[in-house]
């Protein structure tokens, strides 16, 4: 039962963190995302197994971290709200080329990111030619183009 207990704090606290870090910290992995993935992945590790290293605690483990992800994807279907605090929600970064510096500081973006998404999603080249950018819940951002008449 330790161990079951330990999984659901450390999932927490895991999952505070990254929320906390913002949306683009998982969208687009680097090299140096990569590395610290796999660096809390290693420290995490002791704070679940504890003293027990046996194939079966391992499964406990396992199971309740899934378990967890399950159940949390269910009460996010079924309340709406909770899906919100869990994820977030898409927040406009650029309205008709005019790109919104209150928002892309709160959420970490800079024009660079959005004219990176613009030339690889829709081929555009200038913040003129965005008619809306979404910085989405996954962390990626789409391009609405205006339209070319």
């Amino acid at each position: 039962m330790d161990s079951v207990v330990r999984a659901i704090v450390v999932y927490g606290l895991v999952w505070a963190l990254f929320r906390v870090s913002g949306k683009r910290t998982l969208s687009e992995a680097t090299t140096f995302d990569f590395v610290l993935l796999l660096i809390i992945a290693e420290t995490t590790q002791q704070a679940l197994l504890g003293e027990d290293y046996s194939i079966t605690n391992a499964f406990l483990l396992v199971t309740t971290l899934i378990g967890i992800d399950v159940a949390l994807s269910l009460v996010k279907r079924r309340f709406p709200r909770f899906d919100k605090v869990m994820d977030g929600q898409p927040i406009i970064i650029v309205e008709n080329g005019r790109p919104l510096e209150d928002r892309m500081r709160q959420a970490r973006v800079d024009e660079a990111d959005i004219l990176e998404a613009a030339r690889r999603l829709q081929g555009l080249e200038r913040m003129e030619q965005i008619k809306y950018a979404v910085l989405e819940q996954s962390g990626g951002i789409s391009i609405v183009p205006r339209s070319r008449s």
